[in-house]
């Protein structure tokens, strides 16, 4: 008997190194994001491979879009220099690889938020940058007003989109039937919508906006119907064994709406922040700052780096912008909207 507990023994002694060696990865995963970032010099963000006002190549051959904004956002925070990014483009099914096996930092790609995805994909979204619903463009000449007017057509769709499997429940919850054409990137869906090879495009209300200008002088010739059939609101994501860089994101997005709120902007920052009173409701104390890794200041050079919130909304999506879209849920609370920071202290 003796004999035996004394092999039991030795056995766990034995294992004692094994477990420790399996519960390092997600250790070492945890608070390395930042530090891993900080050594190479650059945050890598990964982006969609064109969808203006989100993330596309503009004219002057550089990155551009609300998404490419964000990034740039939390470089400044992180790094220090908000040109330190190196943009990442992801076909939709290839974005969550990416992101896990540490092929990037951060996805900042017009992604929706769901509850599949953090809890089977090991990943968090640490906010909502933009409020959508899920649409359908159609040609005017096709003389279809409405979702149901598609029964019994090709329907082109994004591979790997939650779009992809919204449409197919939407359709079998009326007992309408349609045949979906699914293509593995914005671009060849696009292609094949304006081939004639599907009677509709579905998406994201604002990226068929996006997809309407690529027919130059003849937007015009194709509409939106007016049905959202699902909601979508589209955020950043980051691993979920990093808790640290959740957090760091989170406030970075945060931070940009508050400002909104407090009338800080691109132009202004420097002299706003020197009110004690806005100081205090924007930018917590240097002790929270090293607490999460990065250098104090880092909601001004957030602001300095890219505007505010309502900023970066006019700029890439909103009146100022090709898409010219009205900012409906995406106002700040104060003005109907939903966006909302809560308090930094």
């Amino acid at each position: 008997m003796a004999l035996i507990r004394r092999n039991i023994i030795r056995l766990l002694l034995l294992s004692l190194p094994l477990l420790m060696i399996v519960d390092l990865p997600a250790e070492a995963a945890r608070g390395d994001t930042l530090a891993q970032a900080k050594a190479r010099g650059v945050l890598r963000c990964g982006v969609s491979e064109g969808v203006a006002g989100f993330s596309a190549m503009n004219a002057a051959g550089r990155w551009a879009g609300i998404d490419v904004e964000f990034c740039h956002a939390v470089a400044a925070v992180a790094l220090g220099n908000a040109e330190r990014v190196a943009f990442v483009p992801l076909k939709a099914s290839a974005r969550f690889p990416a992101l896990r096996t540490g092929g990037v930092d951060l996805l900042s790609r017009n992604t929706t938020w769901t509850l599949t995805r953090e809890s089977t994909l090991d990943v968090r979204f640490p906010g909502i940058l933009f409020y959508d619903g899920q649409a359908f463009m159609v040609p005017k000449k096709s003389g279809v007003t409405s979702v149901a007017g598609l029964d019994g057509t090709t329907v082109c769709v994004e591979k790997g989109t939650s779009s992809e499997v919204h449409l197919a429940d939407y359709f079998a919850a009326r007992k309408l039937s349609i045949k979906p054409l699914v293509l593995d990137s914005p671009s060849e869906v696009a292609s094949a919508y304006f081939k004639g090879l599907c009677s509709a495009y579905t998406g994201d209300a604002a990226h068929l906006s996006a997809i309407r200008l690529l027919v130059t002088g003849r937007a015009q010739e194709h509409v939106i119907l007016p049905e959202r059939i699902a909601k979508e609101p589209l955020g950043p994501v980051v691993r979920a064994t990093d808790e640290m860089w959740v957090m760091l994101v989170r406030w970075v997005l945060f931070s940009l709406i508050a400002a909104e709120e407090y009338g800080v902007t691109q132009g202004n920052v420097k002299e706003r922040m020197r009110d004690p009173a806005i100081a205090r409701a924007l930018e917590p104390g240097a002790d929270v700052s090293i607490a999460i890794g990065v250098e104090p200041g880092w909601v001004e050079r957030a602001v300095l780096s890219v505007g505010n919130y309502g900023e970066i909304f006019e700029r890439n999506l909103g009146a100022q912008s090709p898409l010219g879209l009205d900012r409906g849920l995406n106002r700040l609370w104060t003005q109907g909207g939903l966006m909302y920071a809560p308090p930094v202290r």
